[in-house]
């Protein structure tokens, strides 16, 4: 069978549709039931030549895809892939390594290192720290937790990885009233259950006197305080440096959950925002968030190796392990793909200054979504906009739920709708490196002539 022939056309295919990019409508074009119909349901007897197989596909599903990749998409907080990483990323499928040993994949393990050790740097992070290079924020975020929740109990005399949970003294967990929920999923992944939540001001972040209190409150048991850097709704951040003190102070561990706002810390601008994250014990971010590399692609960040190695760790006399330790010893995967290939591109691409240019980038076109929509009649800019959210109502919920429909069907760019502080809003979540000032004044027009403007 050729090797490359579905690879020239997938490439046809790839430009095409990144070309398409600056024009096309945001919202797709066919529902699932039409790229269904486009595809058949029946697998058929014989094989199919692989050029034919990416046509057949591209044809089918062209129309029922979202412009993600384009500048006008703030419905999320979902980056658009960086030309470098892109290319790239095109690399770690050809190559095809499963890269979960060092012996086995030196390449990918070097690439890994390389990038461990730029990525805390950039952050402001604990030199030393491990990466664990995983699927995204979710899986990030169960990383790091189950760090907390071996090393809280291993403290207090109980090993997991041994005994188990049932009998063991339990973990508290203590998290903001509006912590993102995959928190709450993790933990559920965890075993460690329910949260207990932790009242936070106008814009979301923690009360540091609500958190003292709580943890003054506790009843003995090890516990782990969750943080946000990037409220979802807000973009706001927790009060870092008091929040982190109070749980030390208690013999907490501190997770900080940024998958979007902890690369602040990469840009003097914003570094402020993030000033005392540094002093918890992890950290999880997003790098197909705010850094633009392809899906998918979390970061699971541990000051403490061996914490994180005995969590994640697992040795079978079948592996080909090394004395220095393995990828696989930060991660819950044992087969990965090469995630760290692309974000070692676009760190390597766009070097310090380019990665803050980015941060900044993205927090410039908010400020400017803000100022545009504040002077639409009608409408209210409802949080401070410290970072790449900004949170509108347009009058009551009904006619703010009507601006975000004839913003889906007018198709110039995409924004969601949801809930905050019990009102219905408009969310713009600006994340995607290609977004240009006329993207935003594009989007403005748009979101006029949806208010009746």
């Amino acid at each position: 069978m050729d090797r490359t022939s579905g690879l020239d056309r997938a490439h046809e295919h790839a430009v095409g549709w990144l070309a398409s990019l600056d024009g096309r409508p945001v919202p797709p074009r066919a529902d699932t039931e039409e790229v269904l119909a486009r595809l058949g349901r029946d697998l058929q007897d014989g094989p199919i030549p692989p050029a034919d197989v990416v046509d057949e596909l591209a044809a089918a599903c062209e129309p029922g895809l979202t412009a993600m990749p384009s500048g006008r998409f703030f419905g999320f907080v979902i980056g658009g892939t960086h030309p470098a990483a892109l290319a790239v990323d095109w690399l770690v499928s050809s190559w095809d390594q499963n890269t979960g040993l060092r012996m086995l994949t030196p390449a990918h393990t070097a690439v890994e290192e390389v990038t461990e050790a730029w990525v805390v740097d950039l952050l402001g992070l604990p030199a030393g720290s491990a990466v664990g290079f995983v699927t995204g924020g979710t899986m990030a975020n169960f990383t790091c937790l189950a760090a907390a929740r071996d090393d809280v109990l291993r403290r207090a005399g109980w090993d997991v990885a041994e005994r188990g949970l049932a009998g063991s003294p339990g973990v508290r967990v203590l998290v903001g009233a509006e912590r993102h929920d995959t928190i709450d999923l993790a933990l559920r992944y965890l075993g460690l259950g329910a949260p207990e939540p932790v009242a936070a001001d106008d814009q979301g972040r923690i009360e540091p006197a609500a958190l003292a209190a709580a943890l003054d409150a506790g009843d003995g048991r090890p516990t782990i305080v969750c943080l946000q850097a990037g409220n979802v709704h807000s973009g706001a951040f927790d009060p870092f440096e008091e929040a982190v003190a109070a749980a030390h102070d208690a013999g907490a561990w501190v997770h900080v959950d940024g998958a979007f706002g902890l690369f602040a810390g990469a840009s003097p601008r914003r570094r402020h925002l993030v000033a005392g994250a540094e002093q918890a014990d992890s950290w999880a971010t997003d790098a197909h968030k705010t850094l633009n590399v392809p899906y998918d692609c979390g970061l699971a960040i541990v000051r403490d190796r061996a914490a994180l190695r005995a969590a994640m760790g697992m040795h079978g006399d079948y592996l080909i392990l090394s004395e220095a330790g393995e990828p696989l010893d930060k991660v819950p995967e044992i087969s990965r793909r090469g995630r760290a290939f692309p974000v070692w591109a676009v760190l390597r691409s766009l070097g310090r200054d380019g990665v803050a240019d980015l941060v900044d980038g993205f927090c410039d076109h908010a400020a400017a979504f803000a100022e545009g929509i504040a002077a639409i009649e009608g409408a209210e800019v409802l949080n401070d906009v410290v970072f790449t959210q900004v949170c509108t109502a347009f009058g009551d919920d009904d006619r703010t739920r009507g601006v975000v429909d004839a913003m889906l069907a007018e198709g110039t760019a995409w924004t969601t709708g949801s809930r905050w502080h019990g009102r219905a809003v408009l969310r713009v979540s600006v994340s995607n490196w290609s977004t240009t000032v006329d993207d935003v004044a594009a989007s403005l027009a748009a979101l006029r002539r949806a208010s009746g403007q």
